[in-house]
C-alpha cells in the first residue's frame, strides 16, 4: 500500500506564494505520472498540474505561468510551487500518483487546505 502525505498548505494573502509537498512512501521511479488536483465544494476535482517520468509537465490553463510542479526521484516527493496566488485558487489540494503497472490502483493523498484571502 502506497501512502501519499501532503504538507505546506495554509492561508496566504492574494499575490503571495505557497509550496506544497507530497511525500510518497514508495520509490517514485515506480510511478508514471504524479500530479496535483484541487477541489472546492462548488466544483468537481480538477487537475492542476501533472508531471511524467520524463519530467514533462502539463498545467491547467488557470495556473499556467504561476504554478510549477516538480518531482524529486531521490527524495520520492512531488512538489507544487504556487506563486501569484488568487482567491480562486482556494481549495483542498490533493496529491496523486499513478503507478507504472497498469493493473495497479491509483493513489491519492488525504488533501490539504489552501486559502487565499483577497
Amino acid at each position: 500500500q502506497v501512502q501519499l502525505v501532503e504538507s505546506g498548505g495554509g492561508s496566504v494573502q492574494a499575490g503571495g506564494s505557497l509550496r506544497l509537498s507530497c511525500a510518497v512512501s514508495r520509490s517514485v521511479l515506480t510511478m508514471n505520472r504524479l500530479a496535483w488536483y484541487r477541489q472546492t465544494p462548488e466544483k468537481q476535482r480538477e487537475l492542476v498540474a501533472m508531471i511524467n517520468r520524463a519530467a514533462v509537465a502539463n498545467y491547467a490553463d488557470s495556473v499556467k505561468g504561476r504554478f510549477t510542479i516538480s518531482r524529486d526521484n531521490a527524495k520520492n516527493t512531488v512538489s507544487l510551487q504556487m506563486n501569484s496566488l488568487k482567491p480562486e485558487d482556494t481549495a483542498v489540494y490533493y496529491c496523486y500518483a499513478e503507478p507504472l503497472r497498469l493493473d495497479e490502483r491509483k493513489y491519492w493523498g488525504q488533501g490539504i487546505q489552501v486559502a487565499v484571502a483577497s
